[in-house]
């Protein structure tokens, strides 16, 4: 991981930066508010979040795990990274330690991406997710469409080694 930034579990007191990045970079798809955030982190879902050196909030993501092996699942609930954060490494590392907690549960791994968002399709496929389907019109209200992703669960060790993907992203 990068000396400038760590990740850790996400605040609550951290919902509404988070409220505030989901506005500027989903402004068009129905941005989560702040009560979204704190409803997520109440229900017991995995939120990382990753801070600066002097503990500012710079991107965090969200996992949610549902099932008993061998019928366990894990979704990817949103991954997002502040503007001027961006190809610093911080959604890679963010992507790993929430597909590491899914390789923990021996989950594989869903979630669904803008078809328009290539940095983020190129993200997960070098991590070895592959196009499941598409969703027409699932984003609201700017009525983008989706691929739904998925990844087969995999060791633990693997995620954490980084042998899933390159660097750049």
């Amino acid at each position: 991981m990068s000396a400038n930034f760590t990740l850790a579990p996400l605040r609550r007191q951290d919902a509404r930066r988070c409220a505030r990045l989901e506005r500027e970079l989903f402004a068009g798809d129905d941005p989560w508010r702040e009560q979204v955030f704190l409803s997520e982190l109440e229900q017991g879902h995995y939120y990382l979040g990753a801070y600066d050196r002097h503990g500012g909030l710079v991107g965090y993501a969200g996992l949610a795990v549902a099932g008993r092996v061998p019928d366990v699942e894990a979704s990817v609930q949103t991954i997002a990274v502040d503007r001027g954060w961006q190809g610093r490494g911080v959604g890679k590392a963010l992507l790993r330690a929430l597909l590491t907690r899914a390789d923990d549960h021996h989950a594989p791994a869903f979630l669904e991406v803008r078809t328009d968002n290539e940095v983020a399709i190129a993200l997960y496929q070098a991590h070895g997710f592959e196009r499941l389907g598409l969703r027409r019109g699932y984003y609201r209200p700017s009525g983008a469409d989706a691929y739904t992703m998925g990844r087969p669960a995999r060791d633990s060790r693997a995620t954490e080694e980084g042998g899933e993907g390159g660097e750049g992203t």
